[in-house]
């Protein structure tokens, strides 16, 4: 059986759904699952990774893991890959693992395909399929030649069935070596939400230039809190001021793909068309009929959002909490 390894992102101690999936497709196409934890905060994303298709996770329970260097998390992936003797490596396509995984494929004299929204296995190959040119054309990508197969996956391409009870997969604790660190993290100063972060969310909500002002996001926070959705923004508001940039959705932004994307004064310019077009359901709210963002929703509403968005929360609030 060959080996394949998972790198396990967690947040708040829970394992990312974006990791979820990439283990039960592992598991799914009979793969030995080794998943990859990391941070002394791991503890409860280790055993979920055993109930979602690991039968391996090596845990390196270490305290300087538990916030993003790259010089450390690179070191610890690589022991991993290593010890777990696997050629098949699968990571979320987060800003991590954006950030660790080319540095990692350097070291490791290989390839990898970052950013692939579907994955098939072809005589023990992966072949993926990535967007190019702002989504314009899709390229299959084969690593069949390549020493490792790493491909990181955006959130929310493949399917996720429920958790099952833990199966026979240990949890081994694995060291980090010493590390002669060019840079050290001195502070984490995470934000005030506790909405998931936009690439793990489900729903999405977001709002553009058409809000007319910062201090009118509260209405899109409404309706999210509604439907248990997270906020998002275009460019335009968060280069305004309106929001920070983790809000943001687009070619400079965040790419997402969550089931339902509802786009709140949003023209639909082509750099945030990039970020979103690989939502399930688009609804699009704007009183301009002939906004580009209508040729790609899957539902329009011509209409002023100051009338239309409080009309569809209370309806939102009827129908999910009769």
């Amino acid at each position: 059986m060959n080996k394949l390894v998972v790198f396990c992102e967690h947040q708040s101690h829970n394992l990312k759904r974006s990791s979820i999936e990439l283990l039960q497709f592992g598991r799914s196409k009979n793969f030995h699952v080794v998943g990859v934890v990391l941070g002394s905060e791991g503890s409860a994303a280790a055993e979920q990774a055993t109930a979602n298709g690991a039968h391996e996770v090596l845990w390196f329970d270490d305290a300087k893991l538990n916030g993003y260097n790259p010089e450390l998390f690179l070191t610890a992936l690589e022991v991993g890959i290593k010890q777990s003797d696997a050629r098949h490596v699968l990571a979320p396509a987060s800003s991590i693992g954006r950030d660790v995984f080319p540095r990692l494929a350097a070291r490791l004299d290989s390839s990898v395909a970052s950013d692939c929204v579907a994955l098939s296995v072809d005589d023990n190959a992966f072949v993926a399929k990535k967007p190019m040119y702002s989504g314009k054309c899709f390229a299959q990508v084969s690593l069949k030649d390549s020493p490792y197969q790493i491909v990181l996956m955006r959130a929310n391409q493949l399917p996720v069935a429920a958790a099952g009870s833990s199966n026979a997969g240990a949890i081994k604790k694995a060291a980090l070596p010493d590390v002669s660190l060019k840079t050290i993290l001195k502070e984490v100063v995470k934000g005030a939400s506790e909405k998931l972060d936009l690439t793990e969310a489900n729903i999405i909500v977001s709002g553009g230039r058409g809000l007319k002002e910062a201090g009118n996001f509260k209405m899109l926070e409404d309706m999210a809190n509604v439907l248990g959705a997270t906020v998002g923004a275009s460019r335009a508001v968060v280069d305004s001021g309106w929001v920070s940039h983790s809000m943001q959705v687009g070619q400079t932004g965040k790419t997402v793909a969550p089931t339902l994307y509802i786009a709140v004064g949003i023209s639909g310019a082509i750099q945030h068309l990039a970020g979103m077009t690989g939502s399930k359901v688009i609804v699009a709210i704007n009183n301009d009929p002939n906004a580009p963002i209508f040729q790609k929703a899957t539902y329009g509403i011509v209409g002023d959002l100051f009338d239309v968005v409080p009309k569809l929360t209370e309806e939102f609030k009827k129908l999910l909490h009769k």
